[in-house]
């Protein structure tokens, strides 16, 4: 299903109403999150490396699931229903959807399989280990399904290409367990990483895979009408491992280039969308490295945190997260109609973004004043996003914590 501009008319014109329902679907469920968690004793209480200073409700990972799940199954069930009556536009695509029809519903029902592990995780503290290994199976059974990165070179091998899918899948989900430990910042983030994947490959003719995307915009826009500082509803473990991998999956599901239309540089998108999550995660892997601690003990580095410490009020850091983000990850839309040296000024420009932040991170410790008020703003930034923090599950801390 791509290749025509009828298709790119057709996304432009259902697209908004698809995510307008996901978004006006997730919103009122999370409403009714917000009253029932404290009834079902969901709820993220303070204790332990959480700042946050009185329990706030969870369940709006549930919610941006079921929010997606109902749209897509609801689009589904109409374009397989009816068919030939459907305008010839939509009409023309539905051998398409029935192709495609059994690799999205392996990957929204192991993505559910995600979602379900980690509402456990909400409410009973797994441990890390079998969280792992629970991803990494259900990332290998995605690749098992046919949906494998392809790229070139040794990549077209399927052992190969399923071990990178495996991998990529794994870390994107883990990125944002850890991503998520301020109000907003992993809904947003997730937000413009998928407005950013759909455009790149609506941008080559793609169709499936963002229709798809713009139903979880829709659902991650009506979640942070209430996340955003200060959350009233948290997504928890559910919500950030659903997150993290469905986006995984649909990055390898869907088309950055077309053979013989588009650069094959283009398949490098993903890296600059998720630039700063994967920066994130693994800057503060080689932080408790290099302190001698294990990669999986959760503590308050991560990237959102140290800009709190260096003085940034916590929707300051979260906005500057969201806009390097953005920074990286446009370039991106470029890359198909570039060659070897343009998608290198692209990698190169987005390498110096997060080489400037890398910079700014480590010149100093700051002035006293700085820390004091960096401290100050930790201390006293209230009901802020938390959870379990355990990665490589969610690293929600809060920010009322040290840098």
């Amino acid at each position: 299903m791509s290749g025509k501009p009828n298709d790119l008319r057709l996304l432009l014109t259902f697209g908004p109403l698809l995510a307008g329902a996901a978004f006006a679907l997730c919103a009122g469920s999370c409403a009714v999150a917000r009253t029932m968690a404290p009834r079902w004793g969901l709820l993220d209480r303070p204790g332990g490396h959480k700042g946050h200073k009185a329990p706030v409700p969870l369940g709006g990972g549930v919610a941006i699931w079921l929010a997606v799940v109902l749209v897509v199954g609801a689009c589904g069930a109409v374009v397989l229903l009816a068919g030939s009556q459907l305008p010839e536009a939509v009409a023309r695509h539905v051998g398409g959807v029935r192709e495609r029809a059994g690799e999205l519903a392996t990957i929204l029902g192991l993505a559910t399989v995600m979602m379900v592990m980690g509402f456990v995780d909400d409410r009973v503290s797994l441990s890390w280990k079998p969280r792992l290994g629970l991803q990494l199976g259900c990332a290998a059974l995605v690749a098992a399904a046919g949906v494998r990165v392809t790229l070139f070179g040794p990549f077209t091998h399927p052992l190969i290409g399923g071990l990178v899918t495996t991998v990529w899948i794994t870390a994107m989900t883990n990125a944002f367990n850890m991503l998520d430990n301020m109000d907003g910042l992993a809904a947003s983030v997730g937000l413009i990483a998928a407005l950013l994947f759909g455009a790149a490959q609506a941008a080559v003719g793609g169709l499936f895979a963002p229709a798809v995307l713009l139903i979880l915009v829709g659902a991650l826009g009506g979640f942070l009408v209430h996340n955003h500082a200060p959350a009233r509803l948290y997504m928890g473990d559910a919500g950030s491992n659903f997150l993290g991998f469905l986006l995984g999956s649909l990055t390898v599901a869907g088309n950055f280039f077309q053979a013989g239309q588009a650069s094959p540089y283009a398949v490098l998108t993903p890296l600059l969308v998720m630039a700063v999550p994967l920066y994130d995660m693994t800057s503060v892997i080689l932080i408790r490295l290099s302190e001698g601690r294990s990669p999986f003990q959760p503590d308050r580095r991560h990237f959102s945190h140290r800009l709190v410490g260096r003085g940034l009020t916590p929707p300051q850091a979260v906005w500057t997260i969201d806009l390097v983000t953005l920074a990286c990850g446009l370039g991106a839309l470029l890359l198909h109609r570039l060659d070897a040296w343009g998608a290198a000024v692209v990698l190169a420009q987005t390498g110096c973004l997060l080489g400037i932040v890398a910079i700014l991170e480590m010149s100093g410790a700051g002035t006293r004043t700085e820390r004091t008020l960096g401290q100050a703003r930790l201390e006293t930034a209230g009901p802020l996003q938390t959870g379990a923090g355990r990665p490589p599950g969610s690293d929600e801390t809060v920010v009322a914590e040290s840098s």
